[in-house]
């Protein structure tokens, strides 16, 4: 199985990376001369998406003109007249994605490939008899930009469970998965986090997750920017609009 749809969380203020985000929305920053939101929609695209669903609030208008530029994949919109938040933003668009799993991924975040496409890796780990999210988690102490205490444990079947309270845990959730619509079964009105889903596919023991074995960053900060920046520079050198 290979979701044929997919959404990209685009409607957020980026508050911590204010000045930048005042006249741009953050899926728009470019790392190596190419924004977060071409890389994310280029990974979706190399992973079979025909149809991608942006939600849009800060700057929306801005991103809509940008996407006109790409003849692929499909772009959808989703507006959000009110900020709904992650769960809230996936409830509110779930007509445009159908009835299938699809893919979810935060609009600041970047990651490169390790041995395989980390998209088809989720792909066929995913098995829709056991699941009803599949997360893509990250070393928390070999992430990019990232200064927190992780998200999750992961046992040896690959489900998810959270981090103790005041605990560091191995693994981080790097904002890209796949989920299925019936996860969001009697989900609140309104704004609400994903993680309220999560909580509650935890104790059904339908949360799982695999690790991702190249590098992800964290462009949350002006700092984790420059960071970003500074890696891709050293590591593809005059490679301007290269998509590694």
């Amino acid at each position: 199985m290979s979701p044929h749809r997919g959404m990209v969380l685009g409607a957020g203020l980026g508050l911590r990376l204010r000045p930048i985000t005042e006249k741009l929305p953050k899926p728009l920053i470019q790392v190596a001369n190419r924004t977060l939101l071409d890389r994310t929609l280029d990974r979706l695209l190399e992973a079979g998406v025909e149809t991608a669903v942006i939600n849009l609030h800060h700057l929306g208008h801005l991103i809509e003109q940008h996407v006109r530029k790409r003849p692929t994949p499909e772009i959808l919109f989703s507006q959000e007249d009110e900020l709904l938040d992650t769960g809230g933003g996936v409830a509110h668009a779930l007509p445009r994605l159908g009835g299938a799993p699809f893919f979810v991924v935060n609009g600041d975040v970047l990651w490169l490939n390790g041995t395989e496409p980390s998209l088809g890796r989720l792909a066929g780990a995913w098995d829709e008899a056991r699941m009803d999210g599949l997360l893509l988690l990250h070393s928390t102490v070999a992430a990019f930009g990232y200064d927190g205490r992780g998200d999750f444990l992961l046992d040896p079947a690959g489900a998810v469970t959270r981090r103790p309270e005041s605990e560091v845990s191995p693994f981080l959730f790097t904002g890209v998965q796949i989920l299925h619509p019936r996860l969001f079964e009697g989900a609140p009105e309104g704004p609400f986090s994903l993680n309220r889903l999560y909580d509650r596919a935890i104790e059904s023991e339908r949360l799982y997750g695999i690790v991702h074995d190249g590098e992800w960053f964290h462009i949350g900060t002006p700092e984790g920017l420059a960071l970003a920046e500074a890696y891709m520079g050293d590591r593809y050198p005059g490679t301007g609009h290269r998509r590694p």
